[in-house]
């Protein structure tokens, strides 16, 4: 059976903290599983905790500019936080920008950049 990554509830954020090695099928049961939590929820933000990915490949960096996307597409912000410098270097050298992925150093930066986001979407 395959790992599925947990997804936790933290007032309209919905934080992912991926702590096991992301198998395509583990990739796939996520984007699933948080598509039905962002519209279940009526979650606002995600934040992708990669802080123990340590190695990353061309698929695994697509699959959080597609996370991204959905969630945009599903009215939630992206964020993703703890990267290590090796794997933003692996990134680049891939070619893979990650555009439209917003990215904080840690998870305590990551939440309040969130926060403001959704204030500011808030007040419009």
């Amino acid at each position: 059976m395959t790992e599925r990554v947990p997804i936790l509830r933290i007032g309209d954020i919905l934080l992912v903290s991926i702590q096991v090695d992301l198998e395509d099928e583990t990739v796939m049961n996520l984007q699933e599983d948080l598509a039905e939590q962002i519209v279940a929820r009526s979650a606002r933000g995600v934040v992708i905790d990669i802080t123990a990915v340590e190695i990353v490949d061309s698929f695994v960096g697509r699959m959080l500019a597609t996370i991204a996307s959905i969630s945009r597409l599903l009215d939630a912000e992206t964020v993703v936080v703890g990267m290590r410098p090796a794997v933003a270097i692996t990134l680049v050298e891939l070619g893979l920008s990650l555009g439209g992925v917003r990215t904080a150093l840690d998870l305590e930066k990551g939440l309040a950049l969130l926060q403001r986001s959704v204030r500011r979407t808030d007040l419009r």
